[in-house]
């Protein structure tokens, strides 16, 4: 059986409202909730780690309720940077494999999940490939990367826990940061990390254009594709 640790902890600034941004609606539904019913369905998990800051825990609680999300629910508390939220969630799950997922990527089809369960590979993330030229510099242009050979790193990942745990306490020690737990793995470990391909729907809600494109792929990826 599978954990999945689904990150809910994000403030959402740059979404300029009161409310973090998973929490806005979707679709006519709370984001974070096109998430959890979809991981709902899977048959492979069995608890669900939901990490908010403790403020939303109970806005969280009756969101599940209304919408009748039958996995255990456990929650944690968020950590002051993305990286202690996860592994605060890790430290929460029992089984022997999880997948991390944010709750701001609400277009992930239930078997895209499921694709990740089915991978004999440990440690699977999706990536798309980057079509667009990337410079690099501060001000003026130092260089240019190989675009062939970068990817646009997406969630959800699969991991088996003690591997990303073990990469966690490396990082800590070493006083690292990392904005998702491919790189931070990769950094600090000697596992493999699969990559599956993508898609270019697969946004993550950050800025007021993101929620209203957020509405054209719902309706044109999510509905109209089944």
């Amino acid at each position: 059986m599978y954990s999945v640790v689904l990150l809910s902890g994000g403030k959402g600034s740059r979404m300029q409202e009161d409310t973090p941004k998973q929490y806005l609606l979707l679709a006519g539904k709370p984001m974070i909730m096109h998430s959890l019913e979809r991981v709902d369905r899977l048959v492979d998990v069995d608890e669900i780690v939901v990490v908010c800051a403790p403020s939303y825990r109970h806005v969280v609680k009756q969101m599940v309720h209304e919408y009748n999300i039958a996995t255990k629910i456990v929650f944690v508390d968020a950590g002051q940077t993305r990286q202690e939220s996860v592994y605060n969630g890790l430290k929460a799950v029992y089984n022997e494999f999880v997948i991390i997922h944010e709750a701001a990527r609400p277009f992930v089809k239930q078997e895209e999940f499921q694709a990740l369960i089915d991978d004999e590979e440990f440690n699977v993330i999706y990536g798309y490939n980057i079509s667009y030229t990337v410079l690099k510099g501060h001000g003026y242009v130092s260089g240019i990367l190989d675009r062939s050979e970068l990817l646009n790193v997406q969630l959800p990942q699969k991991f088996k826990v003690s591997d990303l745990i073990d990469a966690h306490d490396k990082a800590k020690q070493r006083g690292d940061v990392y904005t998702e737990d491919a790189s931070l793995m990769f950094a600090n470990s000697q596992k493999k990390i699969k990559v599956i391909r993508g898609t270019s729907f697969n946004i993550k809600i950050t800025e007021p254009i993101d929620l209203l494109l957020g509405e054209i792929i719902y309706k044109d990826y999510i509905i109209n594709r089944k």
